[in-house]
């Protein structure tokens, strides 16, 4: 399961997006047959965690605590220079391998970019008849729209598209060598039983691994392997993360969950494999699946080779009403733990609860350290009486990733402060009436005042305690990337961009991206003896050096109002403070609070603060009235259009044009 909120979402507007000219360095030759060089050592961020263990900690030195206040934009790619109807790339992480970056969109698309220079080698887009059967299907059974990154192995790139295929591109030119369905080899796995891709795909020892999204809609979770080779099954058959439809807990015709929508780590001395789950399906109605729901919420070890369970341990000490997925990716550790060196497993739940085990046994090492409020009840069933639970329905820690420092043993994790106030269903009648999306959940309108932000919480691996923790302004979204020079580096909702000493938490160094919504880790690589970090926002991709440029190219719509998701903002009446659109008569019996608690409320937050998408307080300010009905009906960036009829666009527009 992935969403921001409990509703039947994408985000209402496109995300920050940057308008800016490429900076030019030095000229290079095209980086295209660099993927050939399999001999040179790779000085990039080849896999999606860095490592196969997913520390996201790199070697690199040149990037010090003393200059790294040098640091500037030394290039940046607007992708929608490239294609103007590109959907935004926010939740990439970008992979670095032999001086190429690869980059994807929601939907699905792929850029091969000069590490260097930000120029672009080749782009592949999804044949006709996937984007065909995309563009027909009903987008409302997807929570989110985004696609997190690629696997790059054997001279291929491998990318999961939404619509639960697989597809393998030769890494020289970008065109496609095959692609094959998910459901012929996993049964029912098809979006029209509401499954579906966000996660990158895991590429070890011949081998592609790939789990799916939508464990809210009561799919039934699994993991599968495919040889690189040929994309035929590595396994006889996908580990099933709970049990088959009528078997066990899961009796009812919604019930499921334990979706794999997280990436995967690995230990290459045994083999063994550990990711996430989700939480069991319905959400918050835990009336008709009783228990714990193994193996819902839990971290998972699996034999590579066979998929054959080696461990499972659950997060929850009560039966999950609440939405706490077990998601965000694994590491995988050699440490120290009680003085003594110990190879383990930490992972951070939704639940706000960080946990360790030992890595071959799954024996607890520490069991639930806080590092965000914790305050819930049971969920109630009477909408006028909802409660306020913490953490909320986006978690404790959602998918942003921790990293590992070893010199101070500190694993630091991003943290999110964010209440929801829920309400599940009264009964079994609610949940058909529902028809098993996001079955019994409510998400109501927030009380305004509420204390919303962030954390980032060092702990100690030997003592299992905090080191310390921080109070960022935002919920941290994007997650973190280390290197040997002890400086963390992060990226926040506001488009900051930030460096961190890890021993002591301060932050020694920051800088605006010119766009917003960073929702991903910096990829950090060397090239040419230089090292950069590399951001993603909307869809742009900013990559920052030492002695680059100061300035930052602003986006025009600093709300975050972009109507295309292209980063450009040339409607004449866009950024105006009013317009000569006639008032247009809301059709009777709507009311667009609730129509924004339905459908908007879980990417722009309970206040319309914004999250996973935009802050949209003042969106009335940057556009019109008939800009923002445009963007609802038609889409545009990572949301595509049609989520709300057309009669509640025209409520939810002119409400909107009204927040100024």
């Amino acid at each position: 399961m992935n969403r921001y909120l409990k509703a039947i979402i994408v985000a209402l507007l496109a995300v920050v997006l940057i308008v800016g000219c490429q900076q030019k360095p030095a000229k290079k030759q095209n980086t295209a047959n660099k993927q050939t060089t399999s001999s040179k050592k790779d000085n990039g961020f080849p896999l999606w965690g860095y490592d196969l263990q997913q520390t996201r900690h790199v070697p690199y030195n040149k990037i010090t605590k003393d200059n790294v206040k040098d640091l500037g934009i030394v290039w940046q790619a607007d992708l929608a220079n490239w294609d103007k109807k590109i959907p935004n790339a926010s939740e990439d992480f970008p992979v670095v391998k032999d001086g190429v970056m690869y980059v994807t969109t929601s939907m699905n698309r792929v850029f091969a970019i000069d590490a260097t220079n930000g120029k672009k080698l080749w782009q592949w887009t999804p044949p006709k008849d996937v984007l065909d059967h995309l563009d027909h299907a009903d987008l409302s059974l997807l929570e989110v729209v985004a696609s997190r990154g690629v696997a790059v192995a054997e001279g291929n790139v491998f990318v999961l598209i939404a619509d639960n295929r697989l597809a393998k591109l030769n890494a020289k030119d970008g065109k496609l060598i095959k692609m094959i369905n998910l459901w012929d080899t996993i049964p029912g796995a098809k979006l029209e039983n509401r499954y579906y891709e966000t996660m990158a795909p895991m590429y070890y020892k011949g081998n592609v691994y790939v789990g799916s999204s939508g464990g809210d809609n009561g799919i039934r979770g699994f993991v599968m392997a495919y040889k690189a080779s040929d994309l035929t099954p590595a396994w006889d058959g996908p580990f099933w993360t709970v049990p088959e439809k009528g078997e066990d807990w899961v009796k009812g015709k919604y019930t499921g969950g334990g979706a794999v929508w997280g990436e995967i780590a690995f230990d290459p001395d045994t083999d063994v494999m550990y990711f996430g789950t989700g939480n069991p399906a319905p959400d918050f109605f835990k009336k008709i699946r009783p228990g714990k729901n193994p193996y819902t919420d839990s971290v998972v070890a699996l034999e590579s080779k066979t998929g054959k369970l080696v461990w499972a341990n659950s997060e929850m000490d009560e039966e999950d009403e609440w939405d706490y997925d077990a998601t965000s990716t694994p590491m995988i550790l050699n440490s120290t733990v009680n003085s003594k060196k110990q190879k383990i497993v930490v992972h951070g739940g939704k639940n706000g609860k960080w946990f360790a085990w030992d890595a071959k046994t799954g024996d607890t090492i520490y069991n639930g350290v806080p590092f965000v409020k914790i305050q819930h009840t049971s969920q109630p069933t009477d909408p006028n009486k909802p409660a306020m639970q913490w953490p909320g329905a986006e978690g404790g820690q959602n998918y942003a990733p921790e990293t590992y420092d070893p010199k101070t043993n500190y694993v630091l994790i991003p943290g999110i402060n964010k209440p929801s106030l829920e309400v599940a269903a009264k009964d079994e009648n609610e949940l058909e009436q529902k028809k098993g999306l996001f079955p019994g959940t409510s998400i109501t309108l927030g009380p305004k005042g509420e204390d919303i932000s962030g954390t980032i919480t060092a702990i100690d691996v030997n003592t299992g305690k905090h080191a310390y923790q921080n109070k960022t302004k935002q919920p941290m979204r994007g997650g973190f990337t280390s290197t040997t020079t002890g400086l963390a580096f992060y990226g926040e909702l506001d488009g900051t961009v930030n460096a961190l000493d890890i021993k002591t938490g301060k932050v020694l160094w920051n800088m605006k991206s010119g766009g917003a919504q960073i929702m991903m880790a910096p990829a950090i690589y060397m090239d040419g003896g230089k090292q950069y970090v590399t951001f993603v926002t909307g869809t742009k991709v900013v990559t920052y050096g030492l002695g680059g440029d100061k300035s930052v190219t602003p986006s025009k719509d600093p709300g975050g109002a972009d109507p295309e998701g292209q980063g450009k903002t040339d409607n004449a009446n866009h950024g105006s403070h009013g317009n000569k659109e006639k008032d247009k008569k809301q059709p009777a019996d709507m009311n667009a609070e609730v129509i924004y608690k339905k459908s908007c409320m879980s990417c722009h937050g309970g206040n319309l603060e914004g999250g996973a998408g935009p802050d949209l307080r003042h969106v009335g300010v940057s556009m019109s009235e008939e800009e923002i009905l445009n963007q609802i009906i038609n889409g545009g960036g990572r949301m595509p259009g049609g989520l709300v009829d057309k009669d509640e666009a025209e409520v939810l527009a002119k409400w909107l044009s009204q927040k100024k």
